[in-house]
């Protein structure tokens, strides 16, 4: 292997001859027992699967899409893919059959894997579309008896016969990838029109993986991750070449409704999440705590304000004093310490990206000695650009570039970035690659922020979401719906509404458990979320956490009135993205009655429900 290498290919093969018999991955069995897989096991089965994808005729750079949840077998696919010279390309397991037939029509995919019977059966149902899908991979299941289907058994099966019969050729293959191939298909969510193909070439993806690995940020003795992201999101596959480029220990677990359980039995050292998770600890933290009663309420307020005293000294560098340091263990005995404990005991960090979160989520967690590092990417530069480090974190803020990412802010605020991990264009649309990437290599990000001093970069919203009311003000939608959600545990999801408007409005969904234990609280156990959006007193609660945010807000930025949906917005009503991104002008048109009404006559401040 190079002594630096290019490719992912040559990453993979130099971590299984750096480290053999060390633990690469962890994994659930079909019995929900927990195995082990070192280096050489997972560089076996990688083999078998490469192999078996050269005797189904995969060429160089041919597109070969994965449609699954996260688990092992996701991983040993796309590792087998990109050791056959193959390129992969990524479905969400959400997504609709017709949606599945555009990406595998638009990547001219020539073999899918598919998770599941479920799986397959979208593919089947839109077929005559794909002519150039020569098979499907099943990961579980049977195949189909006019071979169209295999599973993913017999396909590894076929690949170690061809493996004995073709001595070196698994190594040949893999050192004949160029760095400048095409790695990775990646299509974006698609909160306006069609999903777009981001092309990232291997280059992308060894230039990045050498960045973190020169940043420190997970070169931690003894480090284990816990993985449950959608590995189909640009974030999951950066964690992956930077596994192999550092060696730590990976379990692997794709089922959301397991991941507490999961953090318990793994105790990893550092998790990489997404805001919507926090949002929702942060819920169930403060839910616990008002169903304690009183005195436990006090309690968490009391240790809270501690924490965050304790916290800004630190983040400061200065070190808290003699009494506030016995208030704070004070506070970490009775509050603090249980809330970790959730977390498995061992964890140094989490990692949070793929939308902003909240700084007073991040405030919280921090004064309860859970640290987020925030960070920043595109899926069109191959996910993190951006972090912020254990030793060097500042919140509200993605932190600085990653070593080789150059940043300029443009006149109008719109980050624009240039560096080794930006793609190389968009699959056939010449005129969107053109207007994203300048002719000098800067990438348009969309995105408005600003760069301080020491490099830190701090978000402020989506160019083309900014809101200007009537009145000429620009008010970010993004940060109040974050906000609103750290204000009031009940709130779920926020849609913030106002361009071109008088002043600016809200859309609020419940949060299913906190309003359900107020429910419980009140005579109304076992009440649906749509009977009690209903409720006055409800408004009255959403209203309160309102009013605590616009008190931070200058007078045009305040949200003046909202209304409380009957339900969550979601993938399959077409409002969200597989990533849980609004869908901004979809759920406006939905709901434009709704958000008319919030406008009607002069009243101000006040809740008015659809």
């Amino acid at each position: 292997m190079p002594a630096d290498p290019r490719t992912v290919p040559e990453l993979f093969l130099d971590r299984v001859g750096r480290t053999p018999t060390a633990e690469a991955f962890r994994y659930p069995g079909p019995d929900d027992v927990w195995r082990s897989l070192t280096w050489a096991g997972t560089e076996a089965r990688v083999r078998a699967i490469a192999s078996g994808l050269r005797t189904l005729d995969v060429r160089p750079e041919d597109v070969c899409a994965i449609l699954s949840q996260t688990r092992i077998e996701w991983i040993l696919a796309d590792f087998g893919i990109l050791c056959a010279g193959g390129a992969t390309s990524t479905i969400y397991p959400s997504t609709v059959a017709e949606d599945c037939a555009f990406i595998l029509s638009d990547s001219r995919a020539v073999i899918a894997f598919a998770e599941d019977a479920a799986q397959v059966a979208k593919l089947a149902s839109r077929r005559a579309e794909l002519a150039a899908l020569r098979h499907v991979v099943v990961l579980d299941g049977p195949g189909s008896a006019d071979g169209w289907v295999i599973t993913l058994a017999e396909l590894e099966a076929r690949g170690r016969d061809w493996d004995r019969a073709h001595p070196g050729a698994f190594e040949e293959t893999a050192a004949a990838v160029r760095a400048d191939s095409l790695a990775t298909l990646l299509y974006t969510s698609g909160t306006t029109g069609r999903p777009k193909g981001v092309e990232l070439t291997h280059a992308c993806w060894a230039s990045q993986s050498r960045a973190i690995q020169e940043s420190g940020i997970l070169n931690h003795e003894g480090a284990v991750q816990l993985f449950w992201l959608p590995l189909a999101h640009s974030f999951g596959k950066m964690i992956g070449t930077a596994q192999l480029r550092i060696g730590f220990v990976t379990a692997v677990d794709g089922r959301v409704e397991r991941l507490v359980e999961n953090l318990g039995r793994i105790r990893p050292t550092f998790v990489c999440a997404v805001p919507r998770i926090f949002e929702k600890v942060h819920n169930r933290i403060v839910s616990n705590a008002r169903a304690g009663g009183p005195v436990k309420l006090r309690i968490f307020r009391w240790a809270v304000e501690v924490g965050l005293q304790a916290s800004r000294l630190r983040r400061a560098g200065r070190a808290p004093g003699t009494v506030l340091a016995a208030q704070l263990a004070l506070a970490d005995r009775l509050v603090f310490r249980k809330v970790r404990a959730i977390f498995g005991g061992n964890l140094r960090f989490f990692v949070s990206g793929s939308a902003p979160l909240s700084r007073d989520i991040a405030e919280l967690f921090d004064a309860m000695g859970i640290v987020i590092l925030e960070g920043y990417g595109l899926t069109e530069s191959s996910a993190a650009t951006h972090c912020n480090l254990p030793w060097a974190y500042r919140l509200g803020t993605v932190g600085p570039p990653f070593p080789g990412i150059e940043v300029r802010i443009a006149e109008d605020g719109e980050i624009l970035m240039r560096g080794p991990w930006i793609m190389r264009g968009y699959r056939g649309l010449p005129e969107q690659t053109v207007e994203a990437l300048d002719p000098d290599g800067w990438l348009h990000t969309g995105d408005i922020g600003a760069v301080d001093a020491d490099g830190y970069l701090t978000l402020t919203d989506r160019k083309k979401d900014l809101i200007k009311t009537s009145g000429g003000k620009y008010v970010a939608p993004a940060e109040l719906e974050a906000r609103l959600k750290a204000f009031s545990p009940f709130v779920s999801q926020v849609l913030v509404h106002g361009d071109r408007r008088n002043y600016v409005t809200a859309l609020v969904t419940l949060d299913a458990e906190a309003i359900g234990r107020w429910a419980a609280e009140h005579g109304r156990a076992g009440a649906p979320v749509a009977e009690l959006a209903r409720l006055p007193e409800v408004a009255a609660l959403v209203q309160r956490g309102l009013d605590r945010m616009n008190a931070t807000l200058p007078r045009f930025a305040t949200v003046k009135r909202f209304a409380i949906l009957p339900r969550e917005f979601s993938e399959a009503e077409g409002e969200v993205t597989p990533s849980q991104k609004l869908k901004r002008k979809a759920i406006e048109r939905r709901y434009a009655a709704e958000l008319d009404a919030l406008y009607a006559g002069e009243a101000r401040g006040e809740a008015r429900k659809p």
